[in-house]
């Protein structure tokens, strides 16, 4: 069982800092409040921190009701800490068919298949580049 303090000390440094998050309207004009906070939010809890403290609140009915210190925040922990992305994904070498790999192999050299303006394959030279040399 992780208490809410525990949860919130997790997430406290989880969580990336945003400037200009808080807003307030003074007549008809919007004032960005000058203040850093950090949030994480999912569709069932939302943790909201500013430097002077932190508060951790369930997400139910369209209403925010913040966690009792002593209730279990197990749950909210699992919820909210953001995923670690593992390296890269590893792709599966595409297998060519035998026959294709044949008939590839019978292209003379400089020359790729295209296709014509009807669909029918034909031979087409390759382009070749020229390398611009540095001065």
């Amino acid at each position: 069982m992780r208490t809410v303090q525990s949860v919130k000390n997790s997430l406290k440094f989880k969580a990336a800092p945003k400037a200009g998050i808080l807003s307030i309207k003074i007549g008809v004009k919007k004032y960005s409040v000058p203040l850093e906070a950090r949030m994480l939010s999912n569709g069932e809890y939302l943790f909201l921190s500013f430097p002077a403290s932190s508060e951790l609140y369930k997400v139910a009915n369209k209403e925010l009701s913040a966690l009792d210190s002593k209730s279990d925040a197990t749950d909210a922990l699992a919820a909210l800490t953001p995923k670690r992305r593992r390296g890269r994904r590893k792709r599966e070498a595409v297998e060519m068919p035998a026959e294709l790999a044949a008939a590839l192999s019978n292209l003379p050299s400089g020359f790729k298949l295209g296709y014509s303006a009807d669909g029918s394959p034909k031979l087409v030279k390759t382009r070749t580049r020229k390398s611009k040399k540095k001065a």
